[in-house]
């Protein structure tokens, strides 16, 4: 027989025109389910006008970002046990540095366009001749895009990143992240936009970014060495000058 709990789930609730606040909800768990199960139990049984995002349920769409406890995760993989225990509370809210379009549910277009502008795209654009190839095969040569690395393009990066509630502008991890991995050398005219107020001078290195990363793309050591980049080709073109 399966271990239950009883506990208390605590959401975030905004609806446009409508102030934030707080609704909370006791429910029965299984301490191995996830955040997310909590979640959809409510919204199943309890209370349908509560709205989140969600699609693969095993941490490869990265859509179920939210705070819990606080602290950004991705609510598929989160453990009720690891947040919480019998008689607590889990609190629920959406990411920050996003807008709310509606609880827990965000708007994550700026990510979206920001990653599309260093050439990290989501999806690779493959020339029909290269349809039979394994992907394994594609390269930059191919003129094809190389993808971050493992990033899902959750955005709990932006979320903790103390440096982006200081400018709506900021690039942000994940972009700069995505910039580091296609490389200034291949991409010169990442240059401008990266090294800039809003790019990775703004980075505090507070590494909060990758202390949440899911995907161990650590977006933090990926930004000190894009710094790393820039200062060595800035100096470069000094002495090509001279």
């Amino acid at each position: 027989m399966s271990e239950k709990w009883n506990i208390t789930l605590k959401v975030s609730r905004q609806k446009q025109g409508e102030a934030p606040h707080f609704d909370e909800y006791k429910i029965e768990v299984n301490p191995d389910e996830y955040v997310l199960d909590a979640v959809e139990r409510v919204w199943a049984f309890i209370d349908r006008t509560v709205c989140f995002r969600h699609a693969c349920h095993h941490s490869t769409c990265g859509a179920c970002g939210m705070r819990v406890n606080d602290v950004e995760k991705l609510t598929c993989i989160t453990y009720i046990r690891d947040v919480t225990h019998d008689g607590g509370t889990i609190k629920v809210e959406p990411l920050r540095n996003f807008p709310v379009v509606s609880d827990l549910a965000v708007d994550m277009g700026s990510l979206y366009r920001r990653l599309e502008s260093v050439g990290a795209r989501s999806v690779l654009p493959v020339p029909e001749a290269e349809i039979e190839r394994s992907p394994s095969s594609w390269s930059a040569d191919d003129g094809q895009y190389i993808r971050l690395a493992d990033c899902i393009e959750c955005g709990l990066c932006i979320s903790a990143c103390p440096a982006a509630t200081t400018s709506k502008d900021y690039l942000g991890p994940a972009v700069l992240a995505g910039a580091q991995a296609n490389g200034l050398k291949r991409n010169p005219e990442l240059m401008n936009l990266v090294d800039s107020e809003d790019g990775v001078w703004r980075c505090h290195s507070a590494f909060e970014c990758t202390a949440v990363c899911p995907s161990f793309v650590d977006p933090a050591r990926r930004i000190m060495d894009l710094r790393t980049q820039i200062f060595k080709e800035r100096v470069g073109s000094l002495f090509r000058k001279a």
